[in-house]
């Protein structure tokens, strides 16, 4: 697909990865409107959310590359929500042509210690929260006979971690459910695949992880996220939301690529 003019929608977008995705696709000459929840949320996981702020800085960065911009506040987890959201992209950036579902959150927790509110959590915003996004834009894609969406999934959603159970759970839905849009879209020229990221430092990894994974390699704070690339990436360095961007790009490119789960893991994942 020729991605000039074409218009986009990224969740989880006011920082991080999704902020990354969203210029990667503006540097592609993309329309794109940039949605978060916009601060704490009923869902909120114990590290901080991305503030109001953040979005809005995001989609003035996107906006310097000469493509329309919007910036919409909005919870993953409201259908309410999701399908003005899918209506207010297609009136100020001119249409929608690519749903990037990035938004997500992680608790990090043995299963004993997991308790059913912050499973539900993750497992509504992770998971149902892609659902939602996808039944509200299907029929306009399949309408227009063209379209793509594009799942942050994970390495986790293919290999499941101690201490992240429901993150991998979730991922792991993830995964699955673009498998089965795959199927059901692909006869209206609508391509659906999801990314598997690996270790890519956010406020994810250093609000949440770093804190287990530092007692767990018998490191210092600081060095934990880097100790755990080293010894779990054959290439040996971390990824960066840039190389997630760049694969979003690739995905949206391409014409006969439906079904798939794409990693860019430095080779922590090669399944």
């Amino acid at each position: 697909m020729n991605l000039k003019g074409k218009c986009a929608l990224v969740t989880g977008a006011a920082r991080g990865i999704g902020r990354a995705i969203a210029l990667a696709l503006a540097a592609e000459g993309v329309n794109v409107a940039v949605a978060d929840i916009g601060g704490k949320g009923k869902h909120a996981p114990d590290y901080e959310l991305a503030k109001q702020d953040e979005l809005a800085t995001t989609a003035q960065m996107v906006a310097q590359h000469g493509v329309k911009s919007a910036a919409i506040r909005a919870d993953v987890t409201d259908f309410t929500q999701v399908t003005s959201m899918i209506e207010q992209t297609i009136k100020e950036v001119g249409g929608l042509h690519i749903l990037v579902n990035n938004a997500g959150i992680i608790v990090a927790a043995p299963v004993l210690a997991l308790d059913e509110s912050q499973w539900d959590a993750v497992l509504n915003v992770n998971l149902k929260g892609v659902f939602l996004c996808c039944k509200a834009v299907a029929a306009h894609l399949i309408d227009q006979k063209l379209g793509r969406i594009i799942n942050i999934a994970s390495i986790a959603g293919k290999r499941g971690h101690a201490g992240i159970s429901a993150y991998s759970a979730s991922k792991a839905g993830v995964i699955s459910l673009t498998q089965s849009l795959a199927e059901e879209l692909g006869p209206f020229n609508v391509t659906v695949n999801s990314i598997c990221p690996g270790f890519v430092d956010t406020t994810m990894w250093s609000g949440c992880l770093s804190p287990g994974l530092s007692a767990l390699l018998g490191v210092e704070l600081e060095q934990a996220f880097d100790e755990n690339v080293k010894r779990n990436t054959p290439l040996g360095r971390a990824q960066t939301p840039e190389d997630v961007g760049e694969g979003v790009v690739f995905l949206c490119k391409a014409d006969n690529i439906t079904g798939i789960a794409l990693n860019i893991a430095g080779g922590a994942e090669m399944i």
